[in-house]
């Protein structure tokens, strides 16, 4: 255990000269640099009270600070460098602004929610204020270099959800410094020197995240470096409830890195209100970081929260009087201004014109954001009171009564915002008289005014979810497989296999990694022998921690690598889902197109033996990760077709492999790497006329099978494999079958009202199929309960052949009873 003997004061090391006047001028640079930090901890408090009152007056809507962090983090920020890496705690305001990645300006603008990217580049009005997010591609898509600024992965609220992403952005110049055929991406890595810092509250280290994260990046052995802020709460809860021991560096002890140890991490323990010892303790810790590749771990105590947890609620309801006491006289800003005076560094006039300046400078950039934030909402509604002011139809004194009302209340608005403005034109058009075209086309005016004010607001909190630029998958050219006159059946898990090298060897910068991934190339052999032809690090096995390997997937991508990360069965994807869906699903989103994360997360699933391997969760998926395309392929090649897509975009992607086809053969092609199948394009397998019957994945061999039986009983079917469930059938091929049939059917191995409801959802509501039905729309599911164990329990479990071929078979005997009898 290394600790800083913080309460035994001690001067920050300055270098020595032997020439006076040299001295005495480093002397003086190094107290500027000391008194310009005590300005920036000055200056970041006051904008926490300062936005904490913007709250509580109704300015903005929620605050979460920074207060009470703001010397530790100021320490932290002396060694990061351009290139490095933050993924953080939405209390870090005082380091992004110490770092340069944020300004006080840009601080205001993310409380309010300003939605202008160059206003607020982290979030766009996305997120919450201090979620923080450095903008890492330009408005065409490009990757930014990132050695030549400081990086910040997007934040997001979920306790220690930045913990797994921290693992692959640390990992990156781990693989950047040793893989010499990366070396020529100089504007992701400079020969990976960059260290990922990550910053938690020291409640949040009782999550598993935490130490899934740590247990990780010791094995690992990567550049991360994590600091723990502990004011000894969560919320409300003290530390001694949280964590073993009442301490996380601690806790943490088995951990702990000796001389003779080949991984593990070093443990560094320092005081919020230090500000020698931390300025010294994050100078040799972050120095063996970035030299030797080793984690480090910086648990800072004693430091306090003088505006609570946050705008929702005061913390003097469960801070006792004494503690209360004791937080003020320990806090960091008080203990440094203590210290600056103590060692004549600095009078007492001196620090009282350093607080007046930042506090100036606080208001002023509060006001100024708020100024630009209101300009352009007042604007809007100043358009809506003449627009409407303008009119010249009479509607009614009842209905002019009504819009006089909705106007004057919009005028008096005291928080305006867009929500009041658009709801205003929509109320108005309600006692807008139908008659108004005839004398003045007042009602045409505003219903196009409220369309253009909806297509302004879909830009502004809607778009994004996906990649828009020329880098989205969907705009990738399908290429089919193309295949020799002799082309051989082969087992479908050599096609997956084969696929992977071809991309492997063309392209330096793909890897995958997961359970049992490389030395035995997968539990189903479809990477067999690829890591000993690319390597342990490209094709590389992990540990049994699913939210860390997605983690990793995450961080990798964000540094410009193109990681394949596998789960090794679908049921167990639950144990990432929150990470796919919080972190992965929203990055583009929540940063307004700003971030990209490339990472494809392969699987395998649907009908195998028992309960955890067979499963076929998809509506859980569909419903949480939306931001992620997700792709259910009925045959590897298929699969190896999607990969190839995904692989030519930047978007993130789901392909779910079916588990049982690794073994049945497949006519192998000839254009490995090169066949791309496209995504949101269904296939139709077989046409017929009477029912369209809509599957993918595994039930496709099952539709086929019943399928054909129908055929025999006079039932033309049009099967239809859906390929992708998102994006789904982008181009109506679903539809233009109905419109033939008048009759569908839904059919998968999900939960009844999982992905078949939603498919009938898209087409018979989304696509307007309802107006060419003939009949009732049918689904075929699984039974509610997981699938019992073997060939019969997957029988009576989920849906078989004969579910398929009598619940057609039905429908039809509803139109012509008289030529499909009865079965039972």
């Amino acid at each position: 255990m290394i600790t800083t003997k913080s309460k035994e004061r001690k001067p920050i090391k300055h270098p020595a000269h032997n020439n006076q006047e040299n001295k005495a001028l480093k002397f003086e640079e190094f107290r500027q640099e000391v008194l310009n930090d005590y300005k920036l901890a000055f200056l970041s408090r006051q904008m926490s009270f300062i936005a904490r009152r913007e709250v509580l007056t109704g300015k903005a809507k929620f605050g979460i600070f920074g207060d009470g962090k703001e010397i530790a983090q100021i320490a932290m920020a002396k060694q990061f460098r351009k290139g490095d890496w933050r993924s953080g705690y939405y209390r870090d305001q005082t380091f992004m602004l110490a770092t340069g990645m944020t300004t006080p300006k840009k601080f205001f603008a993310m409380l309010y929610g300003e939605t202008r990217t160059h206003l607020n580049p982290d979030n766009g009005g996305r997120s919450m204020n201090n979620h923080f997010g450095t903008r890492l591609i330009d408005d065409n898509g490009n990757w930014l270099p990132q050695t030549t600024m400081g990086n910040t992965a997007s934040d997001i609220s979920p306790t220690a959800g930045q913990m797994p992403r921290l693992v692959g952005l640390a990992l990156a110049s781990k693989l950047y410094r040793q893989q010499p055929e990366l070396s020529h991406l100089t504007q992701f890595s400079n020969n990976g020197n960059e260290v990922a810092f990550g910053t938690i509250g020291d409640s949040s280290t009782s999550e598993g995240l935490f130490f899934e994260t740590m247990n990780a990046a010791a094995v690992l052995q990567i550049p991360m470096a994590v600091s723990v802020w502990d004011d000894g709460f969560g919320i409300s809860v003290p530390v001694d409830l949280q964590t073993v021991k009442a301490s996380i560096s601690k806790a943490l002890r088995g951990f702990e890195k000796q001389k003779k140890d080949k991984n593990g991490i070093l443990i560094f323990e320092g005081y919020g209100w230090d500000y020698a010892g931390l300025c010294q303790m994050y100078e040799e810790g972050i120095s063996q970081c970035r030299q030797n590749h080793v984690p480090v771990l910086f648990h800072v105590k004693e430091l306090t929260q003088p505006t609570g947890h946050s705008t929702s609620g005061s913390h003097e309801r469960y801070k006792s009087k004494e503690r209360l006491e004791w937080e003020k006289e320990n806090d960091c800003i008080v203990k440094m201004r203590q210290w600056l005076l103590e060692t004549n560094l600095a009078d007492d006039q001196t620090l009282n014109t350093l607080e007046k300046e930042a506090t100036t400078e606080a208001h002023s950039a509060q006001k100024e954001a708020f100024k630009e934030y209101m300009a352009p909402m007042r604007q809007e509604r100043r358009q809506l009171v003449e627009l409407v002011q303008n009119k010249k139809c009479d509607c009614g004194t009842k209905g002019e009564q009504e819009i006089k009302a909705i106007i004057d209340n919009l005028n008096k608005a005291v928080t305006l915002n867009r929500k009041e403005i658009l709801s205003a034109a929509r109320k108005i058009l309600r006692h807008s008289c139908a008659s108004c075209s005839s004398q003045d086309p007042f009602k045409d005016r505003l219903k196009q005014w409220v369309a253009d004010y909806f297509r302004m607001g879909k830009e502004k909190y809607n778009q994004y979810l996906y990649d828009e630029s020329d880098h989205s998958p969907l705009k990738v050219e399908p290429v089919p497989p193309r295949y020799a006159d002799d082309a051989p059946m082969v087992p479908g898990r050599e096609i997956i296999r084969d696929n992977f090298d071809a991309l492997f060897a063309k392209n330096p910068r793909i890897l995958t990694l997961g359970e049992d991934t490389g030395k035995l190339g997968d539990v189903n052999r479809t990477l067999e022998g690829l890591q000993e032809k690319y390597g342990q690090w490209r094709v590389r096995d992990t540990g049994i921690h699913e939210a860390t390997i997605i983690g990793q997937g995450i961080g990798l991508a964000l540094r410009g690598l193109r990681p394949i990360a596998e789960i090794q069965y679908f049921d167990y994807i639950l144990y990432a889902l929150h990470v796919i869906s919080d972190d992965l699903a929203t990055t583009h989103y929540r940063t307004k197109g700003g971030q990209k994360v490339p990472l494809i997360v392969r699987t395998r699933g649907h009908r195998l033996e028992g309960i955890w391997h067979s499963g076929s969760p998809l509506s859980m998926v569909i419903n949480s990760i939306r931001g992620v395309h997700v792709c259910v392929p009925r045959d590897m090649t298929r699969a190896a077709g999607m990969y190839n897509t995904i692989l030519e975009g930047d978007d993130p992607a789901l392909v779910i492999e079916p588990l049982n086809g690794y073994r049945i053969r497949e006519k192998q092609p000839a254009n490995f790497g090169e066949y791309k199948i496209p995504l949101g394009v269904p296939e139709v397998i077989r046409e017929g006329s009477d029912v369209t019957l809509v599957t993918y994945g595994s039930c496709v061999r099952i539709a086929i099978e019943a399928v054909e039986q129908l055929e025999k009983a006079g039932i033309s079917v049009e099967l239809i494999d859906v390929q992708t469930l998102l994006p789904f059938d982008i181009r109506g091929i679903i539809l233009n079958s109905l419109k033939k049939t008048n009759r569908i059917v839904f059919f998968d191995e999900d939960v009844p009202g999982g992905a078949t409801a939603f498919m009938m959802q898209k087409v018979i509501e989304e696509q307007g199929g309802f107006y060419h039905l003939a009949n009732r729309p049918v689904t075929i599911t699984a039974k509610d309960h997981r699938p019992a164990y073997g060939t019969d329990g997957d029988y009576f479990s989920n849906p078989n052949a004969e579910d398929v071929y009598e619940t057609i078979y039905d429908l039809m005997a509803e139109d012509f009873p008289q030529k499909f009898l009865p079965i039972y």
